[in-house]
C-alpha cells in the first residue's frame, strides 16, 4: 500500500488533487469581469458572447468548488472566494504573457488596451475606441475600467496603453481632455431634507468627486452625512436610484432612473485627463483627444 500510494504522488501531492486546472481563457474571462464592471462589457472587450463568459465563469466556479460571482440586479459582485480567486489571476496571466514575451510567441502589441474610470465611461469609451479602430486598423480595443490610481499604475507598468482619469495629474505627463460637467443627481420626486444634513451617496475614498461633494457643500454652509458607499460608480447609482440620497456624478449625460438636483450649490467641471503608455505611437493620444473634443466641454 505504501509503494502505491507513493507511486501515485509527487511531492505529497496526489495525482487526484493535481486534476484541478485553472485554465487560462477562463481566468481572463472572470478578471474581465472584475475590470470592465460586468459580465456585458467583460464580453465586448474580449469579443466574446456573454454566455461565453458566464461559462468560463462557471468553469473555474466547478474548478474552485464555491461560487465566486454573485449576481444582484444588473450588477455582479465577487464573494470572497472570487476575490482571492482574482488575485491569484492575475499574477498567473502577468507571468504567463510575461513568459510568452520572453520566448518571443505573439505580438505584445496586437491589441490595445484602453483604461478608464467609471464617469462617463458610456459615453466616452464608444467613441475613442472607434477612433483607435479607425487610426490602428485590424488591431483590437480591448478597455479596464478601474479606479485612477489603478490605471496610472498601470500606465507605468506598461500594461495599459492609454488611461482615461480625473483627479491629480500624474508628474506632469498627463494631458487634459476637456472638463466634465459635475451634476447633483437624484431619484425622480426626491427632495433634501428641509433641517439635518444631506444624505450622500458617494464612491469610497479615494476619491476626487466624493471629495469634490462634500467640500462644496461645506463651502456653503450645508451639513452633509455619507449614508452609502460604493466601490464603483454603479453601486452609487444604484443607491441613488433608490432614494437613499444625492450623488454628484461626472457625466455628459443623465443616468438612467435619475434626475438633476437643481436646489444644490452647483459645482465646477472636472477636468479629463489622458495618459499614455511610454514609447506608444503618438497617434495614439492624438486620435483620443479627437475623439473626446467633440463631447467634452473645452
Amino acid at each position: 500500500m505504501h509503494h502505491n500510494r507513493s507511486a501515485n504522488a509527487i511531492g505529497g501531492v496526489s495525482l487526484s488533487d493535481m486534476a484541478a486546472v485553472l485554465d487560462i481563457v477562463a481566468l481572463r474571462s472572470v478578471v474581465a469581469v472584475a475590470d470592465c464592471g460586468g459580465f456585458h462589457r467583460a464580453a465586448e472587450t474580449l469579443m466574446l458572447s456573454q454566455s461565453a463568459v458566464s461559462q468560463h465563469v462557471r468553469r473555474l466556479e466547478k474548478t474552485i468548488g464555491r461560487p465566486l460571482v454573485q449576481r444582484e440586479g444588473r450588477l455582479s459582485r465577487f464573494t470572497p472566494e472570487g476575490e482571492a480567486l482574482l488575485g491569484e489571476a492575475r499574477r498567473i496571466l502577468a507571468a504567463h504573457d510575461a513568459a510568452l514575451g520572453r520566448l518571443g510567441v505573439g505580438d505584445p502589441r496586437d491589441s490595445l488596451v484602453l483604461g478608464s474610470t467609471d464617469h462617463a465611461a458610456d459615453e466616452l469609451l464608444p467613441r475613442v475606441m472607434d477612433a483607435l479602430q479607425e487610426v490602428f486598423p485590424g488591431t483590437a480595443v480591448r478597455f479596464r475600467l478601474d479606479r485612477s490610481s489603478r490605471l496610472n499604475d498601470a500606465i507605468d507598468r506598461g500594461t495599459l496603453d492609454l488611461a482615461m482619469y480625473i483627479g491629480d495629474v500624474v508628474d506632469g505627463e498627463s494631458v487634459s481632455a476637456g472638463a466634465l460637467p459635475l451634476t447633483w443627481y437624484a431619484a425622480p420626486g426626491w427632495r433634501r431634507p428641509t433641517d439635518g444634513p444631506i444624505p450622500l451617496v458617494v464612491i469610497d475614498s479615494p476619491c476626487t468627486i466624493r471629495r469634490r461633494a462634500l467640500q462644496t457643500l461645506a463651502d456653503n454652509g450645508l451639513s452633509a452625512t455619507v449614508v452609502g458607499e460604493a466601490a464603483y460608480l454603479a453601486g452609487v447609482l444604484n443607491a441613488a436610484r433608490g432614494g437613499l440620497g444625492v450623488a454628484l456624478i461626472a457625466d455628459v449625460a443623465a443616468p438612467e432612473g435619475l434626475e438633476p438636483c437643481t436646489d444644490l450649490p452647483p459645482v465646477p467641471s472636472e477636468r479629463l485627463h489622458l495618459r499614455v503608455r511610454s514609447g506608444s505611437d503618438p497617434r495614439l493620444l492624438d486620435a483620443a483627444l479627437h475623439a473626446l473634443s467633440a463631447v467634452l466641454q473645452p
